[in-house]
């Protein structure tokens, strides 16, 4: 767990985009879930590069807090 906090924080200082394991722990959720939510085409937005899913941090946050926005309506 420590190791993917370290990555997580090293990915958002050299680079915006965070792969799945990253961005579900970025996010409190678990990968598998995060997986779900993409196949459902729910969730934040993703993009391939190449053969990687990776999610850009600034879409990370905007899904939160909608989500949490939408939550309390």
């Amino acid at each position: 767990m420590d190791d993917a906090i370290d990555r997580a924080h090293r990915a958002k200082r050299g680079s915006p985009y965070l792969n799945t394991d990253q961005a579900a722990h970025y996010l409190g959720l678990s990968k598998r879930f995060l997986q779900k939510l993409r196949s459902k085409g729910d969730g934040p937005a993703h993009r391939h590069h190449s053969t990687m899913v990776q999610y850009h941090i600034d879409d990370l946050q905007a899904w939160s807090q909608s989500t949490v926005a939408g939550g309390r309506s």
